[in-house]
């Protein structure tokens, strides 16, 4: 996985940060976060910590649009974020860099080395960004379930290199980001595990087909 920040030094991240005027946020765990970037043309770093881009609709069902780890990066430009419905929580303390998009564009940048190697990298996360997108499109698009599942573990697996998930959230929220009924998929979890599909502990799901 690419960093924003890959082939940069300590010293040029931080002349980087300056001349792109970018504001650095701490947030707790828990924390409602959409407030701080709700203008258009931003775009957020997750530094550090663990966030998701969750929609609540107005009949109270709860979907996670995006799970956003470390060196992720997120904004108006790259999700429906703008409208009510939806927020962006912090799942463990955070390190947030907020950069204005017209920072980013002046073409006065163009004249550091480090500048160049930052919109490379951007580049580069924003085509993983979209293959990411796209893979999500292949699993909600599938109806069944199982279909959902095992489409699900099949790119986790394949993205890791390992018969081995270990899911990064809670098997409610495995719900909530595949759009299914949080009972029906541990029936459906239960059927794989019994017709040898695949082995269950804890949040570690190892595939055997």
């Amino acid at each position: 996985m690419v960093n924003l920040f890959d082939h940069i030094s300590d010293r040029n991240k931080d002349k980087l940060l300056k001349l792109l005027e970018a504001n650095i946020f701490t947030f707790k765990k828990d924390s409602m976060i959409l407030s701080t970037i709700k203008e258009e043309n931003v775009i957020g770093i997750v530094s550090s910590g663990y966030i998701q881009i969750v929609r609540n609709d107005y009949n109270g069902n709860r979907t996670i649009i995006e799970e956003l780890e470390e060196n992720s990066i997120f904004g108006s430009m790259f999700s429906s974020i703008s409208n009510d419905e939806y927020d962006i929580v912090t799942k463990e303390e955070s390190k947030i860099i907020i950069i204005e998009y017209e920072r980013i564009i002046r073409s006065s940048n163009n004249n550091y080395s480090f500048y160049n190697q930052f919109i490379q990298n951007l580049l580069q996360i924003l085509s993983d960004k979209i293959n990411e997108k796209n893979n999500r499109i292949e699993i909600l698009t599938k109806k069944t379930i199982r279909n959902k599942l095992l489409e699900y573990f099949k790119i986790i697996s394949k993205k890791n290199g390992s018969k081995n998930i270990y899911l990064p959230f809670s098997f409610t929220e495995l719900a909530d980001y595949l759009a299914i009924d949080r009972s029906a998929m541990s029936r459906e979890l239960k059927n794989l595990k019994d017709e040898g599909f695949i082995e269950i502990k804890s949040r570690k799901i190892t595939l055997l087909y």
